[in-house]
């Protein structure tokens, strides 16, 4: 019997009993403002038998145990979009809750989260890149092991590159520190563009300052 593998295509990650998937719809940031999608995502998962819901740690919500004949059915009945799980693009922007709900944060994390996931979330890229975004220090968005990190702080935001926790744990290496929110969009164009140009396939971020050098990695993004 053939064993059944990855849909690309069509979100769906082959599960270890190598018959059923896993899909996750795109829940930017793990916000819901709407119950009323909760109860959708709920009621498809009950219509179409799946084992389980999980919590996935890029703040998704993954339907599992879905067979390979519904998972055209559940993506319709849905109406979400997909989340990039897999493949060599933008994974996952984690965000932590910031100043529009915790008392610690210094700086406005789900704003710039938000936008970041707008803007990248699916991205094609040499490697898979992930996002971390935290409002303070604490870092609950875990930028420091994240391919880019931002960290708020009093005097503004530090960006940092090249983290990972994956298979080779690195943390990151400061980029930039004291950033006023208006000009970190900018800072992460300038991150991706040199990124795109200048790393290996399959090669993280981590990976490529390791082979360049953080100093010149910091003089082609910065200049």
């Amino acid at each position: 019997m053939e064993l059944k593998t990855d849909l690309l295509a069509k979100g769906a990650i082959v599960q270890r009993d190598r018959e059923t998937y896993a899909i996750a719809p795109h829940i930017p940031g793990g916000v819901i403002l709407d119950v009323n999608l909760l109860r959708k995502i709920a009621d498809v998962s009950e219509k179409y038998g799946a084992k389980a819901l999980k919590l996935t740690s890029a703040q998704r919500i993954a339907i599992v145990g879905i067979p390979e004949d519904k998972i055209d059915a559940v993506w319709d009945d849905l109406g979400m979009d997909k989340g990039a799980a897999v493949g060599l693009c933008v994974r996952s922007v984690k965000i932590c809750p910031a100043t529009h709900f915790c008392k610690r944060a210094q700086q406005d994390g789900l704003t710039l989260g938000l936008e970041i996931d707008k803007l990248y979330h699916g991205m094609e890229l040499p490697g898979k890149l992930k996002f971390g975004v935290s409002g303070c220090t604490n870092s609950c968005g875990e930028g420091w092991v994240k391919d880019i990190g931002l960290i708020g702080t009093a005097k503004g935001w530090k960006v940092v590159i090249g983290g990972c926790a994956g298979a080779r744990a690195r943390v990151a290496d400061l980029l930039a520190e004291e950033i006023p929110q208006a000009e970190v969009l900018p800072i992460i164009e300038k991150i991706i563009t040199y990124y795109k140009e200048t790393a290996r396939k399959h090669e993280r971020i981590g990976m490529m300052i390791d082979r360049l050098g953080l100093d010149t990695v910091k003089q082609g993004i910065l200049g």
